[in-house]
């Protein structure tokens, strides 16, 4: 009985061990939605994972080659994230130029 009633908490216990993306996003949907955004030529590095049982992060690079609106877009994908995905910790790097990393650009 005692095991029973505690596997769901064993269960979220490893996955913030292991930083596995919490149950219920979808990690392509998510990057799909960044893809998607104004201006946005590639997404990569998507990092997303649970910070405690309530709380979820996202850190990802996304390759945009003007400097136009990355604020307001900034603060609208946090906004999005956040209802959409129910991730409330953001961090977005932007990368510009020729050289922006990425792999799926070849660089």
């Amino acid at each position: 009985m005692i095991l029973g009633s505690t596997w769901g908490l064993l269960w979220e216990s490893v996955n913030l061990a292991l930083h596995a993306v919490p149950e219920g996003i979808d990690p392509a949907a998510v990057e799909a939605y960044l893809a998607g955004l104004p201006g946005v030529a590639a997404v990569h590095d998507v990092h997303i994972w649970a910070m405690s049982t309530t709380e979820t992060a996202l850190t990802a690079h996304l390759v945009k080659q003007d400097a136009r609106d990355d604020d307001a877009i900034i603060a609208e994908a946090s906004r999005a994230l956040h209802d959409r995905f129910r991730i409330q910790h953001t961090t977005l790097q932007w990368e510009r130029g020729p050289d922006a990393c990425c792999p799926r650009l070849g660089g």
